[in-house]
């Protein structure tokens, strides 16, 4: 008999499902039958089919073997790299001096940016003039403005930020 699973809540339990069906997809894209995927896994192919659904039952060395068979098991690696709620909470119990120095560090990470980095990224230290061509956005024109509700930065709006640098005149051939 089966051991029995813990219930995942359905957001995860649908993230498990759509990782089964890339699994899927990766294995159809390769043209392998799922009895060679099984076989090279070393795994029954009843267990691919539950893993190929997103089986909750099925153990992450099977999930990591048939990704080794498929070759996008580095993919893994990639899992719980950016750690923002782990982050934040190691940094809530941080001194104060401990954050100042470290933040030059923190800012290099490839943490995703938030708002408020975003906003103090490109909020300037002096207030910059508009331009006089009617049609350029300045960051005086609305720092707020190009940040949306999410809180990450559209790439229309970040490149209506870039100034564009002044073309010298040519002169007129003769």
């Amino acid at each position: 008999m089966a051991k029995r699973t813990a219930p995942l809540l359905p957001t995860t339990d649908a993230l498990l499902r759509r990782f089964g069906d890339r699994l899927r997809l990766a294995r159809l894209r390769r043209r392998l039958a799922a009895k060679q995927v099984a076989e090279r896994a070393g795994m029954a192919p009843m267990t691919l089919r539950s893993l190929e659904r997103g089986g909750a039952g099925v153990t992450i060395g099977a999930y990591l073997a048939v990704m080794q068979v498929l070759g996008i098991e580095h993919d893994l690696d990639f899992l719980g790299k950016t750690d923002a709620v782990g982050r934040d909470l190691q940094d809530a119990r941080l001194p104060a001096r401990a954050l100042a120095a470290g933040e030059k560090t923190r800012k290099t990470l490839a943490a995703p940016p938030t708002a408020q980095t975003l906003q103090a990224v490109v909020q300037p230290k002096a207030p910059v003039r508009a331009r006089k061509n009617p049609g350029t956005t300045t960051v005086e024109d609305g720092a707020d403005a190009w940040i949306e509700k999410s809180g990450f930065a559209s790439a229309d709006a970040l490149a209506g930020l870039i100034v564009p640098p002044a073309v010298p005149r040519s002169k007129k051939a003769r």
